[in-house]
């Protein structure tokens, strides 16, 4: 494709505040767009990841009005790195209540990598709140794709980068890598907690791109991006993402009858594309869009481009 789709200009919220979910926690969001318009909500990845910028720009903005959220313990959200009171549900009952406190009856969910399970987790339990989902490089949290990325699989194809990320842990511990980096990055000590945070956040950064890119293996790197990344990633896959095995796609006839569009990278490392196939197999109202030249990143030109002409595709319906 030569003429493919770049993200709409920079733009500014037009409305941002910290919410009160509860046991301590405070979610940063923003909206974006026109108030009244078409509702659309933004999942950012990890678990632990965050909120840029660019997520802003992936909707028209005169068709839409996107809401944008900061996850427990993430970003400009509050205690920073919290992995108390941090769970896969109970971010889905923060989405809740971050719609009501927007006034919308219901919107579309749009969400990348965890993104994507935390929006299949929310549109399995809440499916008359959603109009459509937009997932990017899906991850269905079952034991394969834990798997192929903490034990096999992409240690194959990133081999230097798999030796640095392991070759932190001795040897003997090297059996559970998870466990094994969870315990460093909640240890009592400063500098172990922030190496082990660093070559964590490094890893997935390795995994993400289709062609290396030191900006962005700069961005992870950085300690306020890396540190509640880390920490929250580890705990979530070290509790299987509190998820039964295989759960989402076994609660796929939940989301049966909504609507929605899967763009996924041929080359994705990170998250396979044979969990998305698997899902599409399992939604009928899920189109697939394999994008032959790109790896896992939003960042990706061929991501990019799918992503907004996904937006672009829902913006005449009714939400």
């Amino acid at each position: 494709m030569t003429n493919r789709r770049t993200l709409y200009p920079e733009i500014e919220p037009y409305e941002s505040g910290m919410l009160d979910v509860g046991e301590g926690h405070s979610l940063y969001y923003e909206r974006v767009g026109t108030p009244g318009a078409k509702p659309a909500v933004f999942l950012h990845g990890g678990p632990g990841g965050g909120m840029s910028p660019s997520h802003r720009r992936q909707w028209n903005p005169q068709r839409y009005d996107v809401v944008l959220f900061d996850q427990r313990g993430c970003g400009k959200s509050l205690p920073f790195a919290e992995i108390e009171n941090n769970d896969t549900w109970r971010i889905v009952a923060d989405m809740e209540r971050l719609r009501v406190h927007c006034g919308f009856d219901r919107w579309q969910v749009f969400g990348g990598s965890w993104g994507s399970t935390l929006a299949l987790a929310y549109a399995q339990e809440h499916p008359e709140r959603v109009s459509e989902l937009i997932l990017r490089g899906v991850f269905l949290a079952r034991a394969r794709e834990k798997t192929w990325l903490y034990s096999y699989g992409a240690s194959e194809i990133m081999s230097e980068q798999w030796d640095e990320f392991s070759g932190l842990i001795p040897a003997e511990e090297r059996g559970d890598l998870v466990k094994a980096y969870y315990t460093r990055l909640t240890s009592e000590d400063e500098t172990t907690r922030l190496e082990a945070a660093r070559q964590w956040s490094l890893w997935e950064g390795t995994v993400a791109t289709l062609l290396p890119n030191p900006g962005l293996m700069e961005e992870f790197a950085d300690p306020s991006k890396a540190v509640p990344f880390a920490r929250i990633c580890a705990r979530f896959f070290l509790e299987d993402f509190f998820l039964e095995e295989g759960q989402l796609l076994t609660n796929a006839d939940r989301i049966a009858d909504i609507p929605g569009i899967i763009v996924q990278g041929r080359h994705d490392i990170c998250t396979p594309p044979s969990s998305a196939w698997a899902l599409k197999k399992a939604w009928p109202k899920g189109e697939l869009w394999m994008v032959d030249d790109a790896g896992h990143s939003a960042g990706e030109p061929g991501i990019v481009d799918g992503l907004v002409r996904a937006t672009d595709h829902f913006a005449g319906a009714t939400a």
